[in-house]
């Protein structure tokens, strides 16, 4: 196959030295951010095609309008390289938008209130399930807690027969009223599964809180649940989820997904919906750890994809494998104790021998790796891996171009080794700052000011840094991460959290495009608006290069273009 640039440039050719090639997009009287330093920021895009046909001034662009062509007036917006996601969850996002959305609830009493409306609402006994709630970010503390969570004991009044679940806003935990805990067969005698705990309290009684691997007990029971369904009813659920997702990601500007973990169900999903051109946007599709065995190999080889359906599906990833937690829930794996839980190190979900047997069906099918690592010891054990393996290998780490995904919490000894490994730190600057009024509790200030969310100092040190919002942990808004990057400003206040680690707003926006396709070994075809890439554009309502941080909050997403189409317009 002919490299794509080479077939762009016999394209141009081929129309002719007296005429230019027509357009069937073209952006005009705004800037337009190529983030390439040979076009730098100019006026105008032309658009042939899915690709890029020439940047440069609004009076040059006029050469490329035909009578077909779709002229858009920016009347002084911004045209910026579509947003990559480079973390997040897209049947969780699609799934979120089916279930009770509890991110931002300001109370416990709130989301009890919800669930009781919603079982209310229930027919035939039917499983209410909600998303997003996190215990740290509520305005008054519950009267009755047990390690730091609430209990069911509410969840249990306004819902005695119907099964509640309801799952942590970081998705490292759930907490499941006794109807649903009954479903999953959890009593006083099931033992904690590897990589998780059923909170109990004094007296042994569960309490409803399930972190970790615990919480999969009563999602199986959930899929149970969901049995008499019939394969095209399961299809046609699956397929809506997908849909929701791909709407709520073009209405943000995301032409672009890195999903972290999906099944070969899923992938394939992907992959027939992306060959009827109906998946929406360009997937770079994870494949699950649980999917990963030596006797899945095969099946491996089988399914990878590279620019499968016009650049829309891409499986060359097994992702992202779960060391450890979550800091909201005290389960991400650190060297030291916690400082508000002096027992406690968190969980090693995902045990180190697995992770190494992952690695290297990874090293041996050529996929690239991305392991979830949130606290210090997680991230130390996982560079850790990273070294022997590749020095095993033949290649260069920074070739594979393995991951750590969240790379939040950092030991000093080991911020220096991600540039020598040549490893990439995909990062959500989002969670630097949602996370922000209890990480000096979790953590003390030497631990925090030391290794937290080192956008910059990685950056600096040659590092690959990508961006995203881990969706449906927080709201697939880059802007509201851009925000982040940006200004480390702690919600609701003027105070600011480890601000020296902020990235110009430039910086900001290449971690959300140019560096995220250098996370997917896409590059070449997508992250800047360069003539002959694809023609993917987030059109902004006004430019955030320039001005104060607040300009990134008050901006909004008015034109989604992928591959020269418009997918959205904000009304």
């Amino acid at each position: 196959m002919w490299p794509r640039s080479l077939l762009f440039a016999l394209a141009v050719l081929l129309v002719g030295c007296s005429s230019s090639p027509t357009a069937d997009l073209v952006l005009t009287n705004g800037t337009v951010a190529t983030l390439d330093g040979a076009h730098g920021d100019v006026e105008a895009l032309a658009a042939a095609g899915d690709t890029v046909l020439a940047v440069g001034s609004a009076e040059d662009m006029e050469a490329y309008v035909g009578t077909d062509t779709r002229v858009i007036d920016l009347d002084g917006r911004l045209a910026v390289p579509g947003f990559i996601e480079g973390h997040g969850h897209y049947m969780g996002m699609g799934e979120a938008q089916m279930q009770l959305g509890l991110l931002g609830t300001p109370s416990w009493g709130r989301i009890v209130s919800m669930v009781d409306s919603a079982t209310t609402a229930s027919t035939d006994g039917a499983w209410v399930q909600g998303r997003g709630w996190h215990q740290e970010k509520w305005d008054a503390t519950p009267d009755r807690m047990v390690r730091g969570f609430q209990t069911n004991e509410r969840l249990n009044q306004v819902a005695p027969e119907t099964p509640v679940y309801l799952t942590h806003a970081s998705g490292h935990a759930a907490i499941a009223n006794d109807a649903a805990l009954e479903a999953a067969g959890i009593g006083p005698d099931t033992p904690d599964p590897d990589g998780g705990t059923v909170v109990r309290d004094a007296q042994g009684r569960a309490t409803g809180v399930l972190l970790e691997t615990a919480a999969g007990l009563v999602q199986e029971a959930v899929e149970v649940s969901r049995s008499n369904m019939s394969p095209q009813q399961r299809r046609r659920r699956r397929e809506r989820q997908v849909r929701l997702a791909a709407e709520e990601a073009l209405a943000n500007g995301v032409t672009s997904f890195q999903d972290q973990g999906a099944s070969f169900e899923t992938i394939e999903l992907y992959r027939t919906m992306a060959e009827r051109e109906a998946l929406g946007i360009r997937m770079y599709a994870m494949v699950s750890q649980g999917e990963v065995a030596t006797d899945t190999q095969e099946r491996l080889a089988e399914i990878r994809a590279v620019g499968a359906a016009d650049h829309h599906l891409t499986v060359r990833s097994i992702g992202e494998v779960t060391a450890d937690g979550a800091l909201g829930s005290r389960s991400a794996w650190m060297l030291e104790p916690y400082d508000d839980a002096p027992d406690d190190t968190g969980i090693n979900v995902t045990s180190m021998d697995r992770i190494r047997e992952i690695a290297e069906i990874a090293l041996e099918e050529d996929y690239q790796l991305a392991v979830h690592a949130i606290g210090d010891r997680a991230n130390r054990e996982t560079l850790d891996l990273y070294a022997s393996l590749f020095e095993e290998a033949e290649g260069s780490g920074a070739e594979r171009r393995w991951r750590i995904e969240h790379a939040q919490h950092l030991h000093p000894d080991d911020i220096p080794r991600f540039g020598d490994l040549g490893v990439i730190a995909s990062m959500q600057a989002i969670h630097a700052c949602s996370d922000a009024p209890y990480n000096y509790e979790r953590l003390g200030a030497q631990r925090v000011n030391q290794g937290a969310y080192l956008w910059k100092t990685l950056r600096e040190d040659g590092v690959v840094v990508g961006n995203g919002t881990d969706v449906p942990v927080e709201k697939i808004n880059p802007l509201a991460s851009l925000h982040c990057t940006v200004a480390r400003q702690v919600p609701g206040s003027d105070t600011t959290f480890t601000a020296e680690e902020a990235l110009t707003p430039r910086e900001a926006l290449k971690s959300y495009t140019i560096n995220n396709a250098r996370m997917a070994f896409e590059e070449d075809i997508k992250g800047t608006l360069t003539p002959g890439k694809l023609s993917d554009v987030a059109v902004l309502s006004h430019n955030i290069l320039t001005g104060p941080p607040e300009r990134l909050r008050e901006a909004t997403v008015d034109y989604t273009v992928v591959g020269g189409e418009v997918v959205y317009t904000r009304e």
